[in-house]
């Protein structure tokens, strides 16, 4: 009988022990779904915060969009310091300009790579050295003779007054729900976007920035060749790129310093690129890998590729392929402030929003930026 009641016990505290802990794991899990809830409600509040120019923006982003952009009040700037009418038109707030920025960064292929720094003036001067610090090897209560000096390069980016000119009626104006300061950032900068890429890589440097093709060539390697001049290599055959592409490719490749390459990246256009990936190697492996994740850039020979419609087609003499660290070849400098400038009466009923930008652009470090040439 003892030992009956014995058994009963047991079984009565096992099942008190589990109901306890099933019970903490109960709040444990109502803990995490409260938490989880709480996340989602902060998430939708975030997704139903007002956009730029609402109510709760700051008061020079509603005065400038609904004062000026909208009416043309010039009263509604008094706070806007940086905005004065002799520079040709009001500097725009920094929310909006910060979105033309990340368009232009989405937009442009060039301005993703290349390095990009913002000056408060037109004139932008950078040096560079040559030639390195010269160095020596003494013992410990030797003399320390003097070295040489290094040797220094200016780069003075040419620049230029980028503009573009988007129109809208006055009644898209009027109406409050027409979302202004988002459909003129990107008008702005779809047309920047343009401009700006085809002369960071054709540009002339005159009263714009000298694109990358444009620089001196030269077949000779680094530290013979003179400062500011590319180095190209030809395919050997001047209809395209010669019975052994792949090994033109390599060549392409590996005449880039081993620090260059960390970085590097092809630039070509679609039609370049076309052909690039119907290239093969000897036992008929494609040179191009695509990206095997959603977002990634597809490779050549492990590099990435960047689409730059500006680059020039497969034909004799042409350079319609790069390959560099631009991020240390290629400077971008830019005054930061975008101006606009309204203008109602030169096509009524239509009212044009003027926006300029000083951009200038170079090739920065020569050795940074490799071509290839389509030659016999």
């Amino acid at each position: 009988m003892d030992i009956v009641v014995s058994d009963q016990l047991d079984t009565s505290f096992d099942i008190v022990a589990r109901q306890d802990a099933a019970e903490t794991e109960i709040k444990a899990l109502r803990t995490d779904v409260d938490e989880v809830k709480s996340r989602l409600d902060r998430v939708g509040r975030a997704a139903q915060r007002p956009v730029i120019g609402s109510e709760t923006a700051s008061p020079e982003v509603k005065g400038f969009v609904d004062g000026y952009l909208r009416s043309g009040r010039t009263t509604e700037l008094k706070s806007l310091t940086a905005g004065v009418p002799a520079d040709g038109g009001y500097a725009v707030p920094r929310e909006i300009d910060a979105m033309i920025a990340r368009e232009l960064i989405e937009i442009s292929p060039i301005r993703a790579i290349a390095q990009v720094v913002q000056t408060g003036s037109s004139g932008y001067r950078k040096l560079v050295s040559t030639g390195g610090t010269a160095s020596g090897w003494v013992s410990e209560t030797a003399g320390r003779p003097e070295t040489d000096a290094p040797s220094f390069a200016e780069i003075a980016p040419p620049s230029g007054e980028l503009y573009a000119n988007p129109a809208a009626s006055q009644a898209m104006l009027d109406d409050a729900a027409f979302d202004l300061e988002s459909w003129l950032a990107s008008e702005i900068a779809m047309e920047f976007a343009r401009a700006e890429g085809a002369a960071f890589v054709n540009g002339t440097g005159v009263n714009m920035p000298k694109g990358f093709l444009q620089s001196p060539v030269s077949v000779i390697g680094d530290g013979a060749r003179p400062f500011g001049t590319l180095q190209y290599i030809g395919t050997g055959d001047d209809a395209g790129f010669g019975s052994e592409p792949e090994a033109r490719l390599i060549d392409l490749v590996h005449t880039l310093k081993a620090g260059h390459r960390q970085g590097a990246s092809w630039v070509m256009n679609s039609a370049t690129l076309s052909e690039v990936r119907k290239l093969k190697t000897a036992d008929g492996a494609f040179l191009w890998q695509p990206g095997l994740v959603e977002g990634q850039p597809d490779r050549l020979l492990g590099y990435p590729v960047v689409e730059a419609e500006d680059m020039p087609d497969v034909a004799n003499g042409a350079f319609p392929i790069a390959f560099g660290n631009f991020r240390a070849g290629y400077l971008i400098a830019e005054r930061s402030a975008t101006s606009i400038l309204r203008d109602p009466f030169t096509h009524k009923p239509f009212v044009h929003f003027y926006a300029t930008k000083r951009v200038g652009g170079q090739v920065l470090d020569s050795a940074a930026i490799k071509l290839l040439r389509i030659e016999a």
